[in-house]
């Protein structure tokens, strides 16, 4: 694919004004319309979807969603060296992209949702930047109400960090963000991102993640979730009786039925839920 649209091709854009990626703000540019376009298709029909999006840099996976049919964009950025090359973006898709330029971490997404027709829907799609990409998911976690306020979250990881968000009890990469994201949403990993599709290269693979939020879950505080799961898996090669002992310890596992002599990576999502409502 070697095109999408009438606009220049990233790197022209990124070299006509004179973008660099930022490591300090964990930037790396997916130049590959072959992969920003796969990440689209990823995320379902988009046509009746307005799009989140965290991370822009110079709109390659912005213009990807926008050829693909969303309805709406809206780009969270924090760099405003951006804006010349995003307002590009917009004005070759009028009315169709809003850029607001602010710390990801700081925004009240919810209000941002659909555009308040009935049949709207909102997704989340975004190669987030590596160093906020986790508390970006458990920000987007957590939610008074639920069913939350979106459809589905299509998310860049480093592909460690995606093998543990969609890992099972037992397996190695099991802990805290398995248990948070499987308490809420059904996990999957789609596909591999090779170092060598972005500029500058990362040391590590990446992974595109689909989360789709279930439509009920088991009551319990997310916060006391956090903490039991913090409890257990801070020393995971400790049994729970030992590990959960500021927070009950053997006491709290008989209420809950489970063995002292566990350990953390054995427990499924459903008891430690049962864990944090007992606490």
């Amino acid at each position: 694919m070697s095109v999408i649209d009438n606009l220049p091709t990233l790197r022209e854009v990124i070299a006509r004004h004179d973008l660099a990626a930022k490591k300090s703000l964990g930037q790396n540019f997916l130049l590959d319309l072959n992969l920003t376009m796969k990440i689209a298709r990823t995320a379902g029909d988009l046509s009746q979807s307005t799009i989140i999006e965290v991370g822009p840099g110079p709109g390659g996976l912005t213009r990807a969603l926008l050829a693909s049919s969303a309805k709406k964009v809206i780009a969270i950025e924090r760099d405003e060296r951006f804006s010349g090359a995003l307002n590009e973006v917009s004005l070759a898709y009028p009315g169709r992209l809003e850029v607001i330029y602010d710390d990801a971490l700081n925004i009240d997404y919810a209000p941002l949702a659909g555009s308040g027709e009935p049949e709207s829907q909102t997704k989340i799609v975004a190669n987030l930047p590596y160093n906020i990409a986790t508390p970006l998911l458990f920000k987007w976690l957590k939610n008074d109400e639920w069913p939350a306020w979106y459809q589905s979250m299509t998310l860049m990881f480093q592909k460690e960090v995606a093998q543990r968000i969609c890992a099972s009890p037992g397996n190695k990469a099991y802990g805290r963000l398995a248990i948070v994201a499987g308490w809420k949403c059904h996990r999957e990993i789609a596909f591999d991102v090779p170092p060598t599709a972005f500029v500058p290269s990362p040391k590590v693979m990446s992974s595109i993640v689909n989360l789709i939020p279930k439509t009920k879950i088991l009551p319990c505080s997310q916060d006391k979730l956090e903490r039991v799961t913090k409890a257990a898996f801070g020393q995971r090669r400790k049994m729970l009786r030992a590990s959960l002992k500021s927070l009950g310890g053997q006491e709290l596992l008989d209420s809950a039925g489970i063995e002292g002599t566990l350990r953390a990576e054995a427990i499924a999502v459903e008891d430690f839920v049962e864990l944090a409502n007992l606490i």
